[in-house]
Order: C-alpha cells, then structure tokens, then sequence
C-alpha cells in the first residue's frame, strides 16, 4: 500500500536529498503543531515557526513554501503515522477477533499520541486550500477504508458476524472516531480514564455491538 508521504512530495523544495527533506520537515511541523495550538494558525508566523524549529526563515522557505504547506503536513504526517501503526498492527495478529482489537488498540495509540496534531485538523482543516484540503479528507477515507477492509475479511472467515456492506463502511466510521474522541475529549476523558481503560471498554462497546446486532439487522441485504 502507498504511504502519505507521496502526497507530501507534491510540496515543492529546493533540496535534492529526499531524505533530508523528510527529517527536517517533521522538524518543521512539530514545532509548527504547538504555536498553531497556541497562537491559533492565522497568527503564528512563519518567522515564528522558523524560530521554533531551530531554522532561520531562509532556510525553512527551502523545505515549504508558505503556512498552509506546513498545515498540510501536519495533516500527512498524523494520517502515516496511523496508517503504518495500523498495519504494523496487522501484521502481528492477522486472524480472528484479536486481530481487530490489536488494530483498534494500535490506532487508539497513535491517536493518544498525536492528540495535539488532530485536534489542530479539526480546527484549522478549513484554513487550507482547496488541493489540499481534499487530500486531507481521502486520507480520512483511506483509513476508515483500512478498517472496512479488516471487518469485510473478518466477517467473510466467520470470525465476525456476516454484515451488510453498509453495516460495515458505518462501523469503520464509527472505530475511527471514537480514536478522534480521545483527542477532542480528553479534557474530560483523560481526567477519568487512562488511555488504555479506554481501548479496552471501547473494544468492548465495539465488539459488543457487533456481536449484539450480526444475528439481526447487520445482516439485511444491501439495499443498493
């Protein structure tokens, strides 16, 4: 499977080592995560964020060319890291019921980890252009479709119930953001429950409702 990283290469740079570009870009955007939380995106500055990631603003403007580059790679760099946790994941376990919870339980992790950089896409998605905020939203769609594809193998070996299609695509929605609801509750969760309580009554909820629902109406026929 490709990875994000091919979309951040449609960022133009002036420097030829790619993996030079690749070290110093996260550079650029884990210091850009903190002053865009704290200053909000429209006034942190690139002078600022050049400052914050140890560059002088000449030098920064050779790996990105503007503030909305640097947002989108926040963007990318939250949807690779999940992606390779997720298939790290899989391949552990790839069979049965502890398959889905080790990649629920991989995914929840990297959104812990990352809480600050979604909860920046769900503020400032909108500050973006157009381009990439498209890119954004089918890398939204390409995870939940990771998902999709676990549960259809799952439910096709008889390790889950048989569900419809739509029951399905509804249900990956459903895991990808309650990882998401960590990071935008966690004023209140985080007070309550360690991340690990979390995952586990949230898998529980999941495969509760799977389990609840697969005898009955997550077997309907697609309607379409």
């Amino acid at each position: 499977m490709s990875h994000h990283s091919s979309n951040a290469k449609e960022i133009p740079t002036q420097i030829k080592n790619p993996d030079l570009v690749e070290r110093r870009r996260r550079q650029i955007v884990d210091a850009s995560v903190q002053l865009f939380i704290e200053k909000g995106f429209h006034k942190t500055t690139t002078r600022q964020i050049a400052k914050a990631a140890g560059f002088s603003i000449g030098s920064l403007y050779e790996y990105v060319a503007s503030k909305e580059d640097i947002l989108y790679l926040v963007c990318d760099a939250i949807h690779e890291e999940m992606e390779l946790g997720v298939e790290e994941a899989l391949s552990r376990v790839n069979e049965g019921r502890d398959a889905l919870a080790e990649v629920i339980r991989e995914y929840f992790h990297v959104c812990h980890r990352m809480a600050d950089h979604i909860l920046l896409i769900y503020q400032e998605t909108q500050s973006l252009p157009e381009q990439w905020r498209k890119k954004v939203l089918e890398n939204e769609i390409r995870m939940t479709g990771i998902f999709v594809g676990i549960l259809a193998r799952l439910a096709g070996t008889g390790d889950l119930p048989q569900m419809s299609s739509r029951s399905v695509e509804l249900m990956a929605h459903n895991i990808s953001v309650l990882g998401h609801m960590w990071t935008f509750r966690r004023w209140f969760l985080a007070r309550h429950y360690s991340i690990d309580e979390y995952i586990r009554l949230q898998t529980e909820v999941i495969l509760g409702q799977m389990r609840g629902n697969g005898a009955g109406r997550f077997e309907e026929a697609d309607e379409e």
